[in-house]
């Protein structure tokens, strides 16, 4: 059975950091393309950084320079540290895995986590 469990999240004041984990478990992690997801109040749930199984690194441009993905392939775990945050950036997060990965896009994404919540305060 797979399983994704996120944990780390929070509430923090703008410029601050948090670093998000996923625990993976039911599947052969290393083969795996893996997301963070997040999804704002009253909008769409959209791609914030990918990294596929070569570790090659994807994120959406509002987050670029901020926030870096992580995956250690021996713990199956993932991770995403989020530096300076800004209010922008209050949204569930949610960890994902891919048989692919397609830069930030959420299509080939079949397994989702339950997510963990983050407040930025201004």
């Amino acid at each position: 059975q797979v399983q994704l469990q996120e944990s780390g999240g929070g509430s923090v004041q703008t410029g601050g950091s948090l670093r998000l984990s996923c625990a993976a478990s039911g599947f052969t992690y290393s083969f795996y393309c893996m997301g963070w997801f997040r999804q704002a109040p009253g909008k769409e749930r959209e791609g914030v950084a990918t990294i596929t199984t070569g570790f090659y690194r994807t994120y959406t441009d509002p987050v670029k320079g901020r926030f870096t993905i992580s995956r250690d392939n021996a713990k199956n775990t993932l991770s995403l540290q989020m530096n300076s945050l800004k209010p922008d950036d209050t949204a569930m997060y949610y960890c994902a895995a891919a048989a692919y990965c397609d830069g930030v896009l959420e299509r080939p994404f079949s397994y989702w986590g339950q997510g963990t919540q983050v407040t930025v305060s201004s």
